[in-house]
């Protein structure tokens, strides 16, 4: 059962923009993109209804459009859950997005360029494809035409369960080219599931860093196999040290999946229940041995500012930035400064430290807010900037 997203935005003119989605809860939880509905001031969702098996019209049902609430929105795996006040509605299952296989059959769901209810068929061209380099977010790879409004549908297996989120395209032209990408519902039921339950997103971690085991390693180090996942590195003091893990162990399984790459284990773990076990089949030297982790709660480095933000004192409205003053309890969040910081960007570009505007020193927040708010719409602003460890120059017109 697919549904089709109409979401409204802007001040001086409404904009609509539409998208699909599946209910996967007969209680009226939904899934879709968050590119979907980021910024949306209205949701409203069109929800398709079963065929009258009495009438023969080959038109398609109307459906019901009714209000939706996004209960929560995940940027790091672009997915959101929606909550409609109906109960009792047809609903998809979820598959395990691990039991696919290249060229296996799976079928598109969607409204691709606001034509409702269409599907296509296609395969599976990779089940685990990551477009940027130790980034935990893993893609299903598909052939089947997914176009601009397939965003948030169902990618489903031939028997009906939803192995996917449909997400974004690659395309040189704008349209279909057979290079889907799909957010596997392995994570989208993490995702789903904490949500719905309650109302957050936590991510898995056991301190510990695992590294693809490559021909050359195994041969240096005098591994008995040229494959799998080896422990670079195991945080003192962290689950995976407490439980005996150790640098060096050879991860052989994971809750008794056989791991292949350190990729398939950070995977695994991140969308593991916090607080929970997991069984971790290592090999070191000659011997297998078994252990089991409590799974840590990842620190969001993105929002670790949030909690001091008080946005009628922190918003500088006319670059749309949370800013704090750096006080004592600032400073013991962040690392060494390059240079006396006064100001640090909480939301947006998190983590920023503003050390200049044109060329003049940022000594408060106060100062900072003044300064703009003099500023005139298209005069040139230029901070100095500390990202990272790196100091730039950010430029634009107000």
């Amino acid at each position: 059962m697919t549904a089709a997203f109409l979401t409204a935005s802007g001040s001086l003119a409404t904009r609509h923009t539409g998208g699909s989605g599946v209910i996967l809860d007969p209680d009226g939880y939904i899934v879709t993109n968050a590119h979907v509905v980021k910024g949306a001031r209205r949701v409203q969702v069109l929800i398709s209804t079963a065929p009258d098996s009495t009438r023969r019209s080959i038109l398609e049902p109307r459906g019901r459009l009714v209000g939706a609430q996004v209960i929560r929105a995940d940027e790091e795996t672009d997915l959101a859950v929606l909550k409609v006040q109906e109960t009792g509605l047809p609903f998809l299952r979820l598959g395990d997005s691990d039991d696919l296989e290249p060229g296996q059959l799976v079928l598109a769901f969607g409204n691709p360029l606001g034509l409702k209810t269409s599907v296509s068929l296609g395969a599976v061209s990779a089940k685990a494809r990551q477009l940027r380099p130790e980034h935990p977010m893993i893609y299903i790879q598909t052939d089947a035409a997914i176009n601009p409004g397939n965003s948030g549908g169902p990618l489903v297996d031939t028997q009906g369960r939803v192995v996917g989120i449909n997400t974004f395209i690659f395309s040189r032209s704008g349209g279909s080219e057979g290079l889907g990408f799909a957010a596997p519902s392995n994570i989208v039921r993490s995702i789903f599931e904490q949500v719905r339950d309650t109302g957050r997103i936590r991510r898995g971690i056991i301190g510990a860093r695992p590294q693809t085991i490559t021909r050359v390693m195994a041969e240096g180090l005098g591994l008995k196999r040229d494959w799998g996942v080896i422990l670079s590195d195991v945080d003192a003091g962290g689950p995976a040290a407490d439980a005996g893990l150790s640098v060096g162990d050879v991860v052989l399984t994971l809750d008794g999946k056989v791991i292949e790459n350190g990729r398939q284990f950070t995977v695994n773990v991140y969308r593991k229940t916090i607080g929970k076990p997991v069984e971790i089949r290592i090999l070191r030297g000659e011997e297998i041995h078994d252990f089991q982790v409590l799974v840590a709660e990842r620190r969001d480095e993105s929002r670790r500012f949030l909690d001091f933000v008080d946005p009628e004192v922190n918003l500088v409205a006319k670059l749309g930035l949370l800013c704090l003053q750096i006080d004592q309890q600032i400073a013991a969040l962040m690392p060494r400064p390059r240079k006396r910081a006064a100001v640090l960007v909480a939301a947006r570009a998190p983590g920023d430290l503003l050390y200049e505007l044109n060329g003049l020193p940022i000594l408060s927040l106060v100062g900072l807010k003044a300064r703009v708010s003099a500023l005139e719409t298209g005069k040139p602003v230029v901070f100095q900037v500390e990202r990272s460890g790196d100091l730039v120059y950010v430029a634009f017109r107000l």
